[in-house]
């Protein structure tokens, strides 16, 4: 049986909310081994004048507890 679990985490990027997504998870990765899925929970963007300039996610990171 597998014992799974989720965190939230929060990222952003000048790109787009794929790369932010992309940045979340490897940044996670660093200390959350075994991450098995993403769910992006919210977007959003920061916008300045009339150019978006910031893409923010919180998205929620799903993965297995080694016991």
């Amino acid at each position: 049986m597998a014992v799974l679990k989720v965190i939230e985490v929060l990222a952003n990027s000048d790109k787009s909310w794929e790369d932010a997504t992309r940045k979340a998870v490897k940044e996670a990765s660093k200390t959350v081994k075994n991450i098995k899925s993403v769910y992006v929970k919210e977007q959003s963007a920061i916008v300045n004048g009339d150019n978006v300039t910031e893409f923010r996610v919180n998205i929620k990171l799903t993965f297995e507890v080694n016991y």
